[in-house]
């Protein structure tokens, strides 16, 4: 089966129900099975199960602050970095203040070992915060993969979230599974399958969010190469969470998106169009789930062709690798400002792992 009809096949059972998807196969499920406990193991919990939190004020600037949730596992958690200012969700919302001009107020309600069904959760603390959101960024995946999560099930919950913000006036950004195939205590088959899994279910995450009016931005394929290229650089300690300069990377990769969906591009960026020759382009959902989850730091987001939004083959979908925006790492009021007031922090649930 090709990568999109199953994305479109999960993405499809997700929406109306139905019994579980068995493209991602069961061969070698018990060798499988007594890796992923060895991986466990050798992996540990060296960082707890509460990483740095970030929530906090961004930047300065006139006019009304921009207000952005982050939720997911803990890669949006930031675990594995000890510094605030090095977690995802602070270098976007710095980045976002730097190129708005305005001050970013950070909410991040995500939790260590948090899978997709526990998102509704962290949606009703952040709404109870903050009712009027601007932006939500959304990285969540990896513990459904290694928890054999079904992928229908996994979409379902992800795309009930989505539409929730939506309504609640909120744009949303996700970022997509990222490749557990990386992972270096994980040894074959694992590996080759952890891989597999893990696009399978970035390309269901695709269909299910754009159909539900978000975007999303593939991390799998672009943190797999570099991770793999320099593991000792791109990991923290445990080899299993990224090092900040490894959530500096996925950062990078999802504050264009940020910015294109609250329409604060610099006039460069936001008047690129797609390149044919980069990979980019229009298709339907389906099709542009499955390119992009083998593209590194793609972009997919509805689109409109002929001033229809679906096709024969369902939603028109466009493909981007955003270019023409300035990563920021570093700035003068980087971090939380303690002379500024800072969101209220949620209470957050016991995690699952």
């Amino acid at each position: 089966m090709s990568r999109a009809r199953g994305a479109r096949r999960i993405a499809t059972a997700a929406a109306f129900g139905g019994g579980g998807i068995a493209s991602l196969g069961l061969a070698g499920l018990g060798l499988i099975l007594a890796e992923v406990e060895f991986a466990r193991r050798w992996i540990g919990a060296p960082f707890g199960l509460e990483g740095p939190d970030a929530s906090g004020v961004y930047g300065a600037g006139p006019g009304r602050p921009l207000r952005m949730g982050m939720l997911g596992d803990s890669s949006a958690v930031g675990l594995g970095v000890d510094d605030p200012r090095q977690t995802p969700g602070a270098v976007i919302a710095a980045g976002l203040a730097s190129l708005s001009g305005r001050q970013v107020h950070l909410n991040v309600g995500a939790v260590v070992g948090a899978e997709s069904r526990h998102l509704n959760a962290q949606v009703d603390r952040l709404l109870a915060d903050w009712p009027d959101l601007d932006v939500v960024v959304i990285m969540i995946g990896g513990n459904d993969v290694t928890h054999r999560v079904r992928p229908a099930d996994s979409v379902r919950a992800l795309i009930n979230t989505v539409t929730r913000l939506r309504g609640a006036g909120a744009e949303v950004v996700v970022g997509t599974c990222p490749d557990l195939g990386t992972i270096e205590p994980l040894g074959q088959p694992l590996r080759g399958l952890a891989r597999r899994w893990s696009r399978q279910l970035a390309a269901a995450q695709t269909v299910g969010v754009v159909e539900a009016g978000g975007r999303t931005v593939s991390l799998g394929g672009l943190l797999g190469a570099e991770f793999a290229a320099r593991p000792e650089e791109m990991f923290s300690a445990d080899h299993f969470h990224p090092s900040a300069a490894g959530y500096a990377r996925s950062a990078a990769a999802l504050l264009p998106s940020v910015c294109a969906a609250l329409g604060i591009l610099p006039e460069a960026a936001a008047s690129q169009r797609p390149d044919l020759r980069r990979g980019e382009g229009l298709d339907d959902v389906a099709h542009a789930a499955s390119r992009a989850a083998s593209t590194p730091g793609t972009e997919v987001a509805g689109a409109e062709i002929g001033g229809t939004t679906r096709g024969p083959r369902g939603r028109w979908a466009v493909l981007l690798r955003r270019a023409g925006v300035p990563t920021v790492i570093q700035l003068p009021l980087v971090g939380r400002r303690e002379n500024e007031s800072s969101p209220t922090a949620s209470p957050r649930p016991d995690a699952t792992s």
